[in-house]
């Protein structure tokens, strides 16, 4: 199986048809992601396939769960993970991406532009600076993934949910015991909307995903 094969075919199990178009683009990131990780570290993953499971498929697990149309705000976006590929799938969503490394923001916005996506930017600056440029309370959607723990990341994250937006967690195979955990510490300060558990296409990777809503 060829490395397009195996990204349409890792995306149909997710649900999601990629078109020719869409995987220029993620081969385009793909290259240009290898590129800049030799000389700075955006992932300790080097394989091709490996990437596009652990990172492109990841990023896209989520999609399902995500209205086209609304703002995305993509905290500890890295090496663009999940904000990029999920721009690429769901190109109507509105997109910031927020890191506090500069050189990752650096690489994030030439990835956007190599890519000519709409909509979508990188930002330098951490979730609880105040001066970040990111404004509070206007995003429909709020990812973070595998970013710190669990109670911390919904703290930093609460801010800026919009009236009815929601917080969506991507965490690896521990995520029900930090649930568990996160419970106890932040009591009734979120509704959990939705608990999904799964094994990642053409892999045996678990992830959880919690959708979580402010109150």
């Amino acid at each position: 199986m060829s490395l397009k094969e195996y990204l349409i075919e890792g995306a149909r199990e997710l649900g999601i048809d990629i078109s020719e178009k869409d995987s220029d683009l993620f081969f385009k990131y793909l290259e240009n992601l290898k590129t800049w990780n030799d000389k700075i570290n955006l992932t300790s993953i080097k394989n091709d396939r490996e990437i596009i499971i652990s990172h492109f498929l990841d990023s896209i697990s989520i999609a399902s769960l995500i209205e086209d149309g609304k703002k995305v705000l993509d905290i500890g976006s890295g090496a663009g993970f999940p904000g990029i590929p999920l721009k690429i799938v769901r190109r109507g969503l509105e997109e910031t991406l927020l890191d506090s490394v500069n050189k990752k923001v650096s690489f994030m916005n030439d990835t956007i532009r190599k890519l000519e996506l709409q909509d979508i930017n990188a930002v330098w600056g951490r979730a609880e600076d105040l001066d970040n440029e990111v404004p509070r309370g206007s995003f429909d959607y709020v990812l973070t993934r595998a970013v710190g723990s669990m109670s911390d990341t919904l703290r930093l994250s609460s801010p800026y949910v919009s009236e009815n937006g929601v917080i969506i967690l991507m965490r690896g195979k521990r995520g029900s015991e930090e649930w568990n955990t996160a419970i106890e510490d932040i009591g009734n300060k979120v509704e959990l909307v939705e608990f999904k558990d799964m094994t990642l296409p053409l892999s045996d990777l678990k992830r959880i995903i919690l959708v979580l809503r402010p109150l």
